[in-house]
């Protein structure tokens, strides 16, 4: 089939549409091919709520909150903690990103027309000491528009760039070969699947119509990491996070398979880090699911009382919103895949946002009369919902009551017995009698609500959850949720993919999540939140530009 172009990009997500944007810039020719139906344009990216890690912003300051770029490098570095010889290529990512961060990603980003949310979100505080994991302020931005806010301008300039012919899309081709000549890659060979017209998100079908090849003189990889694949995600499973849960949820679609990580090794690539990785435990299943197993994220406030199976509350400093994987290793520590939340109407009101486009409709829609009662209207729309038609919600007005349901909810034997339960809250409860307190998550939460940001619209005010006036009580079921891969394809700052020997590729680049956000896990262990939509940015443009110089 002779349908050839200057570069062929595999995977139409966000890194994908800014490796071909900056390409377009460069005038190069492009094919981009991805297995999904047009209608997925965007990819995972479009699902998000589109945070954005910045360093130094104007939205800091307007909130009084004091960053740097030497704060930020030693809460990366610190969260990271690379340890590894394979290391070394996202180590010099890492510390490349950051200073994106704090340099021109804000201004490059806005004069592509993305615009950002006032009041920062403090994501992933840690709750620590100052050199271990956790951002030491809050650098969480979320766009205006969220997901479908990021994309729109990198999908405006591919699509009229395609109406000039410098990018043709290929939608329903799923790679099965790159092709190599004389060590160079220089090509993609594949299945033509049948036409799809499903939704955004459902599971397309995989029957076979044809086959394809096209030719190149570089090839840019940019098809995601495993997290749609549970199989993938068990056999790579680390043992540092115990064992593989047995049930877990999707955060993201179906097609997030990893297949094109296997075929890139298969062309030489080197895939470093296999074991990181990074699930979330704060997992709702969807009451009106899009792709199997689809779950949504809570994003907690920080005054909800965390119960495991068995009702022992976790341990400091393992709170809501502040370390993702010490919880989730702790988790599964416990012999049981999940746990819970104990809260309040008043808590619930304040304090719980899900994570998403689609669950953030003020937001999205850039309404602004929305998002203003958002905070001034009870418990958000979307919140209520999943109160009302969720599996994992119980709402009851006194504490026999809701246990009974937690229990009936997971079957089998009463794990949670009332009076272990109810010591729990009643000691935590006896804490707000003084401004004081030895519960260190009462003073986190005092502490969270000395930031503007947090008193203004994301932490109640401490109350008793006991007392009949903030009720009813609520409880949630946490699942694992399956996400983000932090290894990959390891390469050099020009996205240029690494073989075992540590030598470049000739013709091949990868991006985004197939890359580990850059060099092959630029996140080592674990993340600080705003940066996976940011590291499929910044690799993006990287492999873009160093393709475009690559190119005849």
């Amino acid at each position: 089939m002779a349908d050839d172009a200057d570069v062929i990009i595999v995977g139409a997500g966000l890194a994908g549409l800014v490796a071909a944007a900056e390409l377009v810039e460069a005038g190069k020719k492009i094919i981009v091919v991805d297995q999904e139906p047009e209608q997925s344009l965007g990819g995972q990216a479009f699902w998000s709520l589109g945070g954005i890690f910045l360093v130094g912003s104007p939205e800091q300051r307007r909130m009084r909150i004091r960053d740097s770029h030497d704060l930020a490098l030693e809460d990366w570095l610190g969260t990271a903690a690379f340890d590894r010889a394979e290391d070394a290529w996202p180590r010099k990512w890492a510390e490349a990103y950051v200073g994106f961060a704090v340099g021109e990603k804000r201004s490059w980003l806005m004069q592509r027309g993305i615009k950002f949310f006032p009041v920062v979100g403090w994501a992933e505080r840690g709750g620590g000491n100052a050199v271990g994991p956790g951002n030491s302020v809050p650098r969480f931005h979320v766009t205006w528009g969220t997901g479908p806010g990021v994309l729109a301008p990198f999908v405006q300039r591919v699509r009229e760039a395609e109406k000039s012919g410098l990018v043709r899309f290929r939608f329903r081709h799923r790679v099965n070969e790159l092709t190599r000549t004389g060590g160079v890659v220089d090509g993609v060979r594949g299945d033509m699947l049948a036409p799809s017209d499903v939704d955004r998100g459902r599971k397309s079908s995989r029957e076979i119509a044809g086959d394809f090849e096209f030719k190149a003189q570089a090839v840019i990889v940019a098809s995601g990491g495993i997290g749609g694949n549970p199989e993938l995600v068990r056999k790579n499973w680390p043992q540092r996070l115990g064992t593989p849960p047995r049930r877990m949820i999707s955060g993201v679609p179906d097609h997030v398979d990893g297949r094109m990580l296997a075929i890139t090794e298969a062309a030489g690539g080197s895939i470093i880090n296999r074991d990181r990785m990074w699930h979330y435990v704060e997992g709702i299943k969807n009451w009106a699911p899009l792709w199997t197993d689809h779950a949504i994220r809570i994003l907690p406030g920080p005054s909800p009382l965390w119960l495991d199976a068995r009702g022992k509350r976790l341990p400091v400093p393992l709170y809501p919103g502040f370390d993702t994987l010490g919880t989730l290793s702790h988790i599964m520590g416990t012999g049981f895949d999940y746990s819970w939340f104990i809260l309040t109407q008043k808590i619930i009101q304040k304090e719980f946002a899900l994570s998403g486009s689609e669950q953030n409709p003020d937001l999205t829609g850039k309404s602004w009369r929305q998002v203003l009662g958002r905070a001034t209207s009870g418990v958000p729309g979307p919140v209520k919902a999943f109160m009302e038609k969720g599996e994992d919600f119980i709402v009851e007005p006194d504490l026999p009551a809701l246990v009974a349901r937690m229990n009936a909810l997971v079957g089998g034997e009463p794990l949670l017995e009332l009076r272990q339960v109810e010591r729990e809250i009643r000691a935590r409860d006896r804490q707000l009698d003084n401004p004081f307190s030895k519960d260190m998550q009462i003073t986190a939460l005092r502490g969270a609500r000395a930031y503007l940001g947090d008193r203004l619209i994301r932490t109640a005010r401490p109350h008793k959850m006991l007392d009949p006036a903030n009720g009813p009580l609520i409880a949630v079921r946490l699942n694992i949720l399956t996400r983000k891969t932090l290894g990959g394809l390891q390469t050099d700052l020009g996205s240029r993919v690494l073989d075992a020997e540590g030598q470049p590729i000739e013709g091949l680049y990868a991006v985004g999540e197939a890359a580990g956000f850059g060099g092959g896990g630029m996140h080592g262990y674990a993340a600080l939140e705003g940066t996976f939509l940011g590291g499929c940015i910044f690799s993006g443009r990287s492999a873009g530009r160093a393709a475009s110089r690559g190119v005849g």
